[in-house]
């Protein structure tokens, strides 16, 4: 009689566990859905980063580009801002 139960209790747990594999928590299709859910959350995220560089090279442009422009208009233009006086010297 005993040699008869530890093989069907070995044989049970392998069914259990092979269950596991396949079904459970952590299973194989589970564990590849979290894999494929985890490459889309990164492209998702990688394609949000280039946008948000983006737009963070845009504002420092725009910040950076209005002193330049503002340079250029006060040199090559001769611009004023109200209440200022411009005084130019020539040889």
């Amino acid at each position: 009689m005993r040699n008869r139960i530890v093989p069907l209790a070995l044989i049970a747990l392998l069914v259990i566990l092979h269950g596991q594999l396949w079904y459970g928590r952590g299973s194989i299709p589970d564990v590849s859905a979290l894999t494929q859910q985890l490459t889309d959350k990164q492209a998702l995220n990688e394609r949000a980063r280039q946008g948000n560089e983006r737009l963070q090279a845009e504002v420092h442009d725009l910040r950076e580009g209005m002193d330049m422009v503002e340079e250029k208009a006060r040199f090559e233009l001769g611009m004023v801002r109200p209440n200022e006086i411009l005084v130019q010297i020539t040889k």
